[in-house]
């Protein structure tokens, strides 16, 4: 059976309804979201483990405060890993929690 896994990323104007995708593989199933903040990374970690998702990983724009977040927010329901930058060359060189 394949792992149902996730990769949030942050991307200033991403709308996760549209900004999405699926590669499926024999061993996983990789779900692909971009959000524009926090808050909509949230909610859509929601929705994944709703979809059956039981990793989630984050783009190294997450920072501490952002990880946490997306964390709590689904309730040790899925696990959460994160790919870390101390500056990410996609948000200016800076960590979501400085933007978000």
């Amino acid at each position: 059976m394949a792992l149902n896994a996730a990769f949030i990323f942050l991307a200033p104007g991403a709308d996760p309804a549209a900004h999405r995708s699926v590669v499926v593989t024999p061993a996983v199933t990789l779900t692909v979201v971009g959000v524009p903040d926090y808050k909509e990374a949230e909610a859509v970690a929601k929705s994944l483990v709703d979809e059956g998702n039981v990793a989630i990983e984050l783009c190294g724009g997450f920072g501490i405060e952002g990880t946490a977040a997306v964390k709590k927010a689904v309730q040790g329901k899925a696990v959460i890993g994160v790919v870390r930058f101390d500056n990410h060359p996609g948000l200016e060189f800076k960590s979501g929690d400085d933007i978000f």
